[in-house]
């Protein structure tokens, strides 16, 4: 079993150090990692592990049966041995990217049920880029404008966001009807790690986000299209602020 480190709140940590407890042929599980694994609409982080001898590029991470290996492409020496320490470096500007994005999403999401209606049905965040589908909704051009528009408006006020774990029946009660779908979290999971926009918006969600909403920038809604019968994809883009 590998310690998600990061959780619930030090998804800003890229340096760490940690132990080898097994090894594939292009893989490396360790006791703990800050890496993320792809979920959510996450994608994995990416970065390097370094130990006596060896030194590889982490070019994927992905959870296995509550493993997480971390796929690896040697630089130099042979996979580590088992018991091996290493150290890990994440991506720091990809990561933060990562985290301004993923918040990013939160605020859209909250502005969209808030003022539409509509939920969340899926999304996907890059570094550079991100997608939200929503349902039921059907935008035109003035609803993205309010929606940029209520999104900025919210990111300038610099709400704290909190990130922490709460029992299971504290979040059922207080996450609001449309804002997550708690149904496909197995009841086995709990407490529930959340993330609170302080009074703006509540989400149970295990990815990586920033502290404050000013680091997230601007977001602006570059694109939107239809993906099936009552159902909008909103596009979007950060700039600095």
């Amino acid at each position: 079993m590998t310690d998600l480190r990061y959780l619930p709140d030090a998804d800003d940590v890229t340096t760490f150090t940690a132990t080898v407890t097994g090894t594939t042929q292009d893989s490396v599980i360790l006791d703990g990692t800050y890496f993320y694994p792809e979920g959510g609409g996450q994608p994995a982080d990416c970065g390097s592990l370094e130990w006596d001898g060896g030194s590889a590029e982490v070019t994927d991470v992905r959870k296995d049966h509550g493993e997480v290996r971390h796929e690896i492409d040697l630089r130099e020496g042979d996979l580590p041995a088992e018991g091996a320490t290493v150290e890990g470096r994440i991506d720091e500007t990809r990561r933060r990217q990562l985290r301004r994005m993923h918040t990013a999403q939160h605020v859209v999401s909250r502005v969209v049920l808030e003022e539409y209606g509509a939920r969340t049905a899926g999304n996907r965040i890059y570094p550079d880029r991100s997608r939200i589908d929503f349902e039921p909704a059907s935008f035109d051009d003035d609803d993205l404008a309010r929606i940029e528009r209520r999104s900025n408006e919210a990111i300038d006020r610099d709400l704290a966001v909190v990130k922490e774990n709460r029992p299971r029946a504290t979040v059922e009660a207080a996450v609001d009807e449309g804002r997550a779908l708690l149904d496909l979290i197995p009841e086995s999971v709990d407490p529930l790690r959340v993330v609170e926009i302080e009074g703006f918006d509540l989400c149970p969600c295990g990815g990586t986000h920033v502290s404050r909403l000013g680091e997230i920038g601007r977001v602006n809604v570059t694109d939107h299209a239809s993906k099936g019968e009552d159902v909008d994809r909103i596009e979007f883009e950060l700039a600095d602020a």
